[in-house]
């Protein structure tokens, strides 16, 4: 059973590539609930294949000029330590109580990632669009922001494999007025720092899967880079409702509902006809400008 792994992988890197979340939040729960992991096992599968993804898609992010490297500095101070403490408090947790504890952990999680998806998607209709730019001055007051969403992230991250594009991005979002590309390429530049020191935990842990990571990166890191440049393509709002309904499916996943994995697979399935028809109906008028601006 390998190119499941890889063709998971795929999937997961135009995800993350696209809109810095979701990797976490659904490469766990397939990893537990279709390709045999036990809970454990699957984050620490996650967060190392991450780490390594997550770099191929902060390179060109980078290139892309979408990161604010000073941005993910602060965060990183509070996130890297935080983090190793979450690998710790979950291999206890796991070797003590089971994989109990870390379902529960999900399904609170998952009530949160639901409520901040659909109150971001709201924001997207009917909040104020005007406010955000690509300059970024960081005042104390930020950086002091910065310090404590990696304080609070780095250990969801450690602890669950989730967060580390659902909750920074939102967060993100939220506390500072940049652009949703530039949030995405910040996120992944951070996220790819972050998940060296927690995967390196889940190393020494012995968490990690080290075939099952080769073949999730066949898949994720072509995944990554195609994901990556269509985030400059897409509109701001329609990659922030990206955002909100990356969000949304995850926590539904998480908090796993009745019939969640079809509704899971077929939202999936819808949004990315949609994407490919608004994608390529962006082509075609460019194609069209283009001749007319021939004759």
């Amino acid at each position: 059973m390998t190119w499941q792994f890889s063709l998971t992988g795929l999937l997961i890197g135009v995800l993350v590539g696209l809109t810095g979340m979701g990797g976490g939040s659904l490469m766990t729960p397939i990893l537990v609930l279709f390709l045999g992991f036990s809970p454990t096992a699957a984050i620490g599968t996650d967060i190392f294949h991450g780490a390594i993804f997550k770099s191929v898609g902060a390179v060109r992010q980078r290139a892309l000029g979408n990161v604010k490297a000073r941005l993910s500095g602060w965060m990183l101070l509070g996130s890297a330590p935080m983090s190793l403490a979450g690998v710790a408090v979950a291999t206890w947790l796991e070797s003590r109580y089971g994989g109990g504890v870390e379902s529960v952990g999900g399904k609170v999680l998952g009530v949160a990632l639901l409520v901040g998806g659909l109150g971001l998607l709201a924001k997207s209709f009917f909040g104020p669009g005007g406010a955000r730019q690509d300059a970024l001055k960081l005042t104390r007051r930020d950086r002091v922001i910065a310090i404590a969403i990696g304080f609070f992230g780095g250990f969801i991250v450690g602890l669950t494999s989730v967060g580390s594009g659902v909750f920074f991005g939102l967060t993100m979002l939220l506390a500072y007025p940049l652009r949703s590309s530039k949030v995405v390429g910040t996120d992944i530049f951070h996220a790819a720092a972050l998940l060296w020191v927690a995967g390196a935990g889940h190393v020494v842990a012995g968490n990690v899967d080290l075939p099952a990571v080769g073949w999730l990166l066949i898949g994720s890191i072509p995944g990554i880079l195609i994901g990556s440049q269509f985030t400059v393509r897409i509109p701001e709002r329609t990659l922030r409702v990206v955002l909100a309904s990356t969000l949304t499916l995850s926590g539904v996943k998480l908090i796993d509902l009745p019939g969640s994995t079809i509704a899971v697979s077929v939202a999936l399935a819808a949004g990315l006809v949609t994407l490919c028809a608004i994608l390529l109906a962006r082509g075609l008028a460019r194609a069209r400008a283009g001749q007319s601006a021939s004759r």
